[in-house]
């Protein structure tokens, strides 16, 4: 009997290379003539992430500069979810963002479903936050993960644990 090829498809990101994109955003923000003078604070929870700054347009462009350096450090930009722009204190204004992390359970029955209807003999399961896929041919599994690759999923999709 053949033995089972598995891997885990999960959502998360790089704690450290957020935090080290948020500091380089601060640090930019302190030198950029534009920003100078916005009296910026950005600050990071364990969830969220939430910039408070003079202006709509200051705003906008704390928002470019930390998009950016998220990307220069491999962080997909569909880990930040944002909320509605608000007024904060001494006219200014607030923006906060929710980390996303994990698949919640619409999202993993959508990827088991449609690895299901694609690929039959490929089992499928949701385990907490993470979907276990299990097959006995290796090369069907590198297709799901190809077929995967190709959607547009509205979190980042990561594979780990690749075990044959």
């Amino acid at each position: 009997m053949a033995s089972e090829s598995s891997f885990d498809i999960v959502s998360n990101f790089d704690e450290q290379e957020l935090v080290n994109a948020v500091d380089q955003t601060r640090r930019e923000v302190l030198t950029r003539f534009d920003l100078k003078d916005s009296a910026t604070e950005i600050t990071q929870d364990k969830d969220s992430l939430t910039i408070v700054t003079a202006n709509e347009t200051a705003l906008k462009g704390v928002r470019d500069v930390l998009e950016s350096k998220m990307v220069r450090r491999n962080l997909s930009l569909k880990i930040l979810k944002p909320g509605e722009m608000e007024d904060a204190a001494g006219g200014r204004v607030r923006l906060k963002f929710t980390l996303q992390r994990g698949l919640n359970q619409d999202l993993a029955r959508q990827i088991t479903k449609l690895i299901r209807d694609t690929y039959p003999k490929i089992k499928a399961q949701i385990q907490g936050d993470a979907v276990r896929v299990v097959g006995k041919s290796r090369d069907e599994l590198q297709q799901v993960i190809a077929l995967l690759r190709d959607k547009d999923f509205p979190v980042p999709l990561q594979f780990e644990n690749y075990r044959s």
